[in-house]
């Protein structure tokens, strides 16, 4: 059986501002609601395979790689950097609406690398999840559940803001933010697994 308390933290985590909300965010504004839906299965699929393979190798792997973890967190860094310059640079450039600056593969890519993953599979799952097939089934099923809603929030939060009702904040300004909200993830990302080394 699923706990509220489960379904509480997974929904609170999702909802905080990360990488892959950045994005979803930024296409909403950049494709709007429509055709940024199709961001949201890479979201799942990224969610799903970052949170098991997390949850199967945590205590396995690190015994014997000590390094693995600070070399994820690096990758996570360097990736979010890059994502972070992409949307800088184009900021300023019309949006042409049949190819968004955020593709599938990217925000698949950046859920496979967001620290989330790891927080989800160590501290949130349970651990009989990665000992039990149902037990795991069920609360990832719930986990995809939650994705739909909270995803479908943050594009609309960027659509919303593309239609310029809040004049002070436009598209390129919040492209800007953006990128720097992605920057400001990657920092303590990196800060911390230079501090492991």
């Amino acid at each position: 059986m699923i706990s509220w308390f489960f379904i509480g933290l997974v929904a609170t985590i999702l909802l905080t501002p990360g990488p892959t909300n950045t994005l979803l965010a930024s296409s909403g504004i950049q494709v709007g609601l429509r055709q940024s839906l199709l961001l949201i299965p890479a979201e799942a699929i990224g969610y799903i395979i970052a949170i098991s393979v997390w949850g199967m190798l945590i205590g396995k792997v690190s015994v014997t790689l000590p390094l693995l973890p600070t070399f994820l967190k690096l990758l996570s860094a360097g990736y979010i950097l890059f994502l972070a310059l992409k949307l800088w640079r184009t900021a300023h450039q019309e949006v042409i609406l049949n190819q968004p600056t955020i593709r599938p593969r990217e925000l698949l890519c950046a859920t496979l690398l967001n620290p989330k993953a790891l927080l989800f599979a160590s501290a949130i799952f349970p651990t009989a999840a990665w000992k039990n097939q149902d037990i795991y089934l069920a609360h990832m099923s719930t986990f995809v559940a939650l994705i739909l809603p909270i995803a479908l929030f943050w594009i609309a939060v960027g659509a919303a803001l593309a239609t310029n009702k809040v004049a002070w904040l436009s598209q390129s300004k919040l492209q800007q933010i953006s990128s720097v909200v992605l920057v400001s993830f990657a920092i303590p990302i990196s800060y911390s697994a230079l501090n492991n080394l």
